[in-house]
């Protein structure tokens, strides 16, 4: 593999956290894990790659859904130890849960409450 993949300070797993933000609007879409083989294959087809801890396989984000992530410009932060992703995200939806992103919970009072609609039913998206 080539020396830029060597400069990203993966920990002891081989991992680096991967935040996807929103080109069109700054929005955290979602934060993820990526190994080497998910960034290059990332940077090679142009679309979001990760590291399915659960499943411990890679994980071509929206092969099930159609939510693709398009790449539009890579960053890694000033420790080389974070992956930023900024995409445009086909379908609006990010999250499984059929929201535009992850992040839908604010804390308020002593609890989480959801902020964000579901844009789509899951059932929809994952047959």
């Amino acid at each position: 593999m080539s020396d830029w993949l060597d400069e990203v300070k993966w920990t002891s797993d081989g991992l680096a956290p991967a935040i996807a933000q929103d080109v069109a609007d700054n929005s955290v879409l979602m934060v993820a894990w990526m190994n080497r083989e998910a960034l290059a294959l990332t940077v090679e087809t142009g679309h979001a790659v990760y590291w399915s801890r659960s499943r411990k396989k890679l994980w071509h984000k929206g092969e099930e859904s159609g939510h693709q992530q398009l790449i539009k410009e890579i960053r890694l932060d000033c420790d080389n130890d974070v992956i930023l992703l900024r995409v445009e995200q086909l379908g609006g939806i990010a999250c499984h849960t059929g929201r535009h992103d992850c992040f839908f919970r604010i804390y308020r009072d002593d609890e989480w409450i959801e902020v964000e609609p579901v844009l789509k039913n899951p059932d929809d998206i994952y047959n």
